[in-house]
């Protein structure tokens, strides 16, 4: 079949072909036969059409109101180019995509059909997008887990657990690039993207829009057996209209990844799962240069994971002499408060099963249970991991997971075993219970045990359709103290009430931590306190033409020490803020701000702010463009008092890209100017990110940033070569630099150190 035609199989439009049937009838009959004989046709060639076209379960519900779409087997095999010209996919039954946004349910001209086919060994998974002038799709990107909020996407959610909680998204763009993410429906907003699945995708672009094929075999994902259904949803967004389709509830409340919300995928059984062992080896070389003490030194190394499914509900992954060297580098952040920053997880073997992890509902940065970063990194420094051992694992309503490592000793730390468990139990389908512990922390010189219990409750059928959640929790550590905790409390709990709908998005939330709480492998940025968080947005869609939404925002923070006293609050408005159709958002905010200093605050170095008490008041302007545009810029400025004096924070960045994803430049400066009676300061913080794609699975990639806190120029390139999907080849230089101000104002940098490492991963299952 030819691959300029439109459809499935690329046939010709049915109204074409019609067409055609029509008006090849002999002129030269009478009229009144020439009708009957045209009806004769007409009706003849639409039963054709019918009998010639699968079976379309668009809207297909059960007596319970769930949308359904069978799965099709197949027998033959799937060339994976994106082009959905196999007879198997014409055999398979359609599901049809309905616009949620704008107009939930209204017309469109961006026709969307998904089929669904298996075999023993994989999942397909196909998707035709019909687009009316295909030259204005969208690609930014094709770096895997790229950004892709402005680019052309199918993405679909799958649970094949049955517990209308946990499950696997999968979303390709209009290049063949992927995003892929572990997650739970209860948990906060935003996608998790952290899980790297071994799966494949193809996108094919022609003159009538395009289709994606992908392939996810049946031993990448866990899945219960014995479920012949599983939740099923699917997505498309058509960025430069801000047009999205959803196939199961298309409402504006409602998210791809809420599978209470989701409709189902029928004749899931017969997968083979194999006999769920993996073995993933690699191999290192590692060389590295000390410009400043003239030393080199080059290692050759390897280790191993292993991974084995003795049944479909147990999972065992273990890890031998761990090594994180692809992984990408930190974005560096100025800090103005008082408090670290939290840092996301970044490496490949903490992330599998993370979601199991995830503790309290929306605890948010105020409290992380289980912060993995704490193992194998310490005080900046990365401490050796020799092994560790992960267990995840599902059976009937209970869910659990448990990682113990074993540390080496390091320059900043002594040799320590690291242990974490969480265990859940589905009450109900809308309440969850839970429990966690962790063991050990990261300096190894301290006894340190956390113990917590959460309960995570949430519907999307309050008043009929809308969203509405509860959640609380409690915990309490143990172990040796510092002497300012001796005689402190070392228990905190919380609990928060959310309605996170289109119209209206309100939560409020109640926090009480210990002055002595210490989760020692989480995150806890300031104990001692009562932290009080009231969130809402009020997003009305009015009927003018350039405007899409309008958006009133009030966060508020409200903290007290523990007898009551105000430490200090802040709160967020957004008296102004527009989204236009076109996808630019304008915004204006106001921020007044309240901070009670105990003890002296050093905000950079030798600008001290006095103990006392300090009331200000902060505003912003910001401009952003539209994502879905080739060049994409953000400009803000927040300005007004701080603490004694003046601060004035402006920040710029912008995007450029081809149209094909194939390269693209992000910059970023970030310029802060103080004004302050204790002195002033300027902080600059620039960074360049520079993306080079040969394929979907021929990245290079380049990150560089300098800040004038540290003074260092530092670049992260890293080239990766999916060779196929689970085998890889890295390929990572870092250099850094450090600025030097001679007496005559005259600035060099000189060089600090170079690494090239050199990794090849394989993986091998059975």
């Amino acid at each position: 079949m030819g691959r300029d035609e439109p459809g499935w199989g690329r046939s010709p439009p049915y109204s074409l072909r019609l067409a055609n049937l029509t008006e090849s009838a002999p002129k030269h009959q009478g009229r009144g036969l020439s009708i009957v004989r045209s009806g004769v046709i007409v009706v003849a060639c639409l039963v054709a059409l019918v009998l010639a076209q699968p079976a379309d379960a668009a809207r297909f519900a059960d007596e319970a109101g769930t949308l359904r779409l069978p799965s099709e087997r197949t027998e033959s095999p799937i060339q994976l180019d994106g082009v959905l010209d196999e007879s198997a996919w014409q055999k398979a039954t359609v599901g049809r995509l309905v616009q949620q946004e704008p107009v939930p349910g209204g017309p469109t001209p961006y026709e969307t059909k998904i089929r669904i086919l298996i075999d023993a060994e994989n999942i397909y998974i196909g998707f035709h997008c019909v687009d009316p002038d295909p030259s204005r799709i969208a690609i930014h990107t094709m770096q895997r887990d790229g950004h892709m909020w402005g680019d052309d996407t199918v993405g679909v959610v799958i649970g094949p657990f049955g517990d209308r909680r946990n499950g696997y998204l999968f979303r390709v763009n209009a290049a063949g690039a992927r995003q892929d993410g572990l997650f739970s429906s209860s948990g906060g907003h935003g996608e998790p993207l952290e899980w790297d699945g071994i799966w494949d995708a193809r996108a094919y672009i022609d003159d009538f829009g395009w289709s994606v094929e992908m392939v996810i075999p049946t031993r990448s994902i866990r899945f219960d057996p014995k479920l012949e259904a599983w939740e099923l949803n699917a997505e498309r967004s058509v960025p430069r209209d801000r047009t999205m389709l959803r196939w199961a509830d298309h409402s504006l409340d409602a998210r791809l990844r809420d599978l209470q919300r989701s409709g189902r995928l029928d004749g899931m059984t017969g997968l083979n799962q194999g006999k769920g062992f993996s073995f993933s080896p690699y191999v290192l070389g590692r060389y590295e240069i000390d410009h400043k003490e003239d030393t080199s030194s080059n290692e050759i190394d390897g280790g191993f994971d292993v991974e084995w499914s003795p049944s479909p509900d147990l999972t065992l992954i273990g890890t031998v002499n761990t090594d994180f060297a692809e992984t990408e580098v930190d974005e560096r952040r100025i800090n103005l408060s008082r408090f670290p920053l939290f840092f996301p997880e970044k490496r490949a073997f903490f992330l599998e099963g993370s979601d199991l992890f995830k503790f309290g509902g929306n605890l948010g940065r105020d409290l992380v249970a289980f912060h993995s970063r704490r193992v194998g990194l310490y005080d900046e420094e990365i401490v050796p991991i020799l092994a560790g051992v992960k267990v995840l694992g599902r059976s009937g309503r209970w869910s659990y997971s448990a990682l113990d490592t074993m540390m080496d000793e390091s320059v900043v730390s002594e040799k320590a075993n690291l242990f974490a468990g969480r265990a859940t139990y589905d009450a109900t389908s809308e309440l969850r219970l839970g429990v966690i512990a962790t063991d050990g922390e990261p300096e190894g010189v301290r006894d340190n045990t956390m113990v917590g219990v959460d309960a995570v409750w949430r519907t999307s059928k309050f008043r009929g359709d809308k969203n509405l959640g509860a959640s609380a929790w409690a915990m309490f550590s143990r172990g040796d103290r510092e002497e300012d905790q001796l005689e402190g409390q070392a228990n905190g709990w919380g609990f928060q009430f959310s309605y996170p709908n289109d119209l209206w998005d309100a939560s409020i939330s109640y926090k009480w931590i210990g002055d002595a709480l210490d989760p020692g492998l989480g995150f806890l940025p300031r104990s001692g306190v009562q932290i009080i968080r009231p969130r809402l947005q009020y997003r009305p869609r009015p009927d003018i033409d350039w405007i899409r939404q309008f958006r009133w925002e009030f966060f508020a923070d409200y903290i007290m020490d523990l007898d009551g006293r105000v430490e200090s609050w802040s709160a967020f408005t957004a008296p102004f803020y527009i989204v236009s159709e076109s996808g630019d958002n304008y915004e204006f905010n106001w921020r007044p701000t309240f901070d009670r200093l105990d003890e002296p605050f050093e905000i950079v170095d030798g600008v001290d702010i006095p103990v006392g008490e300090y009331r200000w008041d902060r505003f912003r302007l910001e401009v952003k463009t539209s994502s879905h545009r080739w060049w994409r810029t953000t400009a803000s400025v927040w300005f007004g008092t701080f603490y004694t004096g003046h601060l004035t924070q402006a920040r710029v960045s912008g995007s450029v890209s081809s149209s094909s994803g194939k390269w693209r430049f992000d910059v970023e400066a970030l310029n802060n100017d103080g004004d302050l009676p204790e002195g002033d300061f300027t902080q600059r913080m620039y960074q360049l990110k520079t993306y080079l794609a040969f394929s979907p699975d021929l990245v290079l990639s380049l990150f560089g940033q300098f800040d004038s806190e540290s003074e260092n120029l530092g670049f992260n390139t890293r080239l990766r070569w999916t060779i196929k999907p689970g085998n890889d080849l890295f390929v990572v230089w870092n250099h850094d630099w450090e600025r030097s101000v001679a007496e005559d104002r005259h600035t060099s940098f000189e060089s600090l150190s170079d690494q090239l490492v050199v990794k090849l991963r394989i993986t091998l299952r059975r």
